[in-house]
């Protein structure tokens, strides 16, 4: 069975660049815009791994980090985050990686495989 990640971006092209990018390297996803939504996605769908934006409408990504670390299904999860913010390592300080948009596509997948691997 495949592994799955969580793609959590406002950006459409974003969220279908990294689907296409993680199902092309074996991988199945699950998408959600905001941070209100990928609770209840990642409760539902229980994720290997996240990526994770900062910056979004509704609920930012370390509102919802926080959220997720106090789930005691979910907090175990490994999260990427992928932002354009500054400063973002200051947010959420127990990521497995912090990777700057734009990123670079093979540094993304040798992180995710790192982590939690194929």
């Amino acid at each position: 069975m495949a592994k799955k990640i969580m793609i959590i971006d406002d950006d459409p092209v974003i969220v279908k660049y990294l689907e296409t990018l993680f199902g092309d390297n074996g991988y199945e996803t699950c998408t959600a815009s905001d941070g209100a939504e990928a609770y209840e996605i990642a409760k539902k769908e229980k994720p290997d791994m996240m990526t994770l934006d900062l910056e979004m409408p509704e609920e930012w990504g370390t509102r919802f980090y926080r959220k997720l670390s106090k789930d005691k299904d979910l907090k175990d999860t490994p999260v990427i985050v992928i932002s354009g913010m500054a400063s973002r390592h200051l947010s959420i300080k127990k990521a497995v990686a912090y990777l700057n948009k734009p990123f670079d596509p093979d540094k993304l997948l040798i992180t995710v495989q790192k982590a939690i691997g194929m």
